[in-house]
């Protein structure tokens, strides 16, 4: 019933703003389970995953979080977001991704150890794709992971002469097939 009551709200997100949710399926098992293991939990006590949609990977990352850890979940999608407040209550919302930092500070969260990141940067305008990259690098700390999933490999050159790119990941078993960036803030001496 979950799988279906989500794909349908992917659905209607899709139709109804197919550059913002970026693809008709939710994103799959074994994407989901590519992301989170790329993620060191331990070192995680704040994250946010930007365009958390219906919680693919959300469910799995809950399973991963260290208790006491602080979680922000961005999705622009009115219905998506509710579903999401419905089935985890106990972390924070936000609407908008490009206001990150903002939210962070009213959450009094200083530096995020980790963000993932599905938004559809191809179908953003530049000046979008360079603001939310922006917030994205500065609310990371120092030694901060970005693990970032995409439908290509726009974003290579971009993540690169911003973060150190520790690799990129195909992941054939979803539709569209997916790319999984990992990348890491560069240190305050690198």
């Amino acid at each position: 019933m979950i799988k279906i009551t989500n794909f349908l709200l992917f659905l209607l997100a899709f139709l109804k703003n197919p550059k913002r949710v970026g693809s008709i399926f939710p994103s799959s098992a074994f994407l989901a389970r590519k992301i989170v293991h790329s993620v060191y939990w331990n070192d995680v006590r704040a994250i946010a995953e930007l365009g958390a949609g219906t919680g693919a990977i959300t469910r799995i990352m809950e399973a991963n979080l260290p208790s006491s850890a602080a979680v922000l979940l961005f999705e622009r999608d009115r219905r998506m977001r509710k579903a999401l407040q419905r089935e985890y209550p106990h972390f924070r919302f936000a609407s908008n991704a490009s206001s990150l930092i903002k939210k962070m500070n009213q959450e009094q969260i200083l530096q995020l150890d980790c963000i993932i990141c599905g938004l559809p940067f191809f179908n953003f305008s530049k000046t979008m794709r360079e603001h939310i990259l922006a917030q994205m690098i500065q609310a990371l700390r120092p030694g901060g992971r970005l693990v970032l999933y995409q439908y290509s490999l726009h974003m290579k050159q971009t993540l690169a002469g911003e973060l150190i790119m520790e690799n990129i990941h195909f992941v054939p078993y979803n539709f569209p097939p997916a790319f999984v960036y990992t990348c890491r803030k560069k240190d305050n001496d690198t």
